[in-house]
């Protein structure tokens, strides 16, 4: 029987209220659907930072999921903080200690849209905050439509691990006002037409990728590609 490698995935969170009286996780299930097609055994990890060595000593890889909230200005050095930047300071002490934990271990990583954000300040980057004061007639990157259809085009950096991946083209969803800025020790794969970083990637890891989409969504053929390459990663 072939074993499937166990890829820990980053959970949402939200106070109590709403669906429940007490403080609650939260993961699309779609995340996990992609993890075990392509051959891998998703877990859930919880935010709790002091944890990150004892989850990473077990898993053969991580996903840094993304969520409707952005990156503390203050982690990559921003004087100011723009009035659009919603915090969650527990969630991202948590995932930046896993992240700089497989890092180290040169665990597989893949971040998804903020989770791309994330690893681009854990590889000393930075990021714009807000896309639409910052970059003049860019696209509308928090697209109305559904994330299975995809919403632009970016085009993918020859020489590239995500090149060799997808090809020089893909159409992909969108959905963040947020975007990297300076790709610090990454090297960056793919951009939007209007210039947008969208994906990166760090050459020195046996596998480290961040995508600025949703790939679980499946809106393109090279989004179960990248799940494909990244579970057999984790395999390796």
């Amino acid at each position: 029987m072939i074993t499937r490698p166990l890829i820990g995935l980053t959970l949402d969170a939200e106070p109590a209220g709403g669906w429940s009286k007490y403080p609650w996780y939260a993961l699309r299930q779609n995340y996990t659907a992609a993890v075990a097609a392509a051959g891998g055994l998703a877990v859930a990890l919880p935010h709790d930072a002091g944890l990150a060595d004892a989850y990473l000593g077990r898993l053969d890889g991580l996903i840094v999921t993304g969520g409707a909230f952005d990156v503390d200005p203050a982690l990559y050095g921003a004087g100011e903080r723009h009035e659009t930047v919603a915090l969650k300071a527990d969630r991202t002490q948590a995932e930046l200690a896993l992240l700089t934990g497989a890092l180290a271990r040169h665990l597989p990583v893949l971040g998804i849209c903020g989770g791309q954000q994330l690893l681009a300040v854990a590889l000393g980057g930075t990021l714009i905050q807000h896309i639409p004061d910052a970059i003049p007639h860019a696209l509308g990157h928090e697209q109305k439509t559904p994330h299975f259809e995809p919403s632009h085009e970016v085009a993918i950096s020859p020489g590239t691990l995500l090149h060799q991946l997808v090809g020089p083209l893909m159409r992909v969803n969108s959905s963040h006002h947020q975007a990297v800025q300076d790709p610090g020790r990454s090297v960056v794969n793919a951009v939007a037409p209007d210039g947008v970083i969208e994906g990166i990637e760090d050459p020195t890891q046996r596998f480290c990728l961040g995508v600025q989409w949703h790939p679980e969504f499946f809106a393109d053929p090279g989004d179960q590609a990248l799940f494909a390459a990244f579970v057999a990663a984790c395999n390796g």
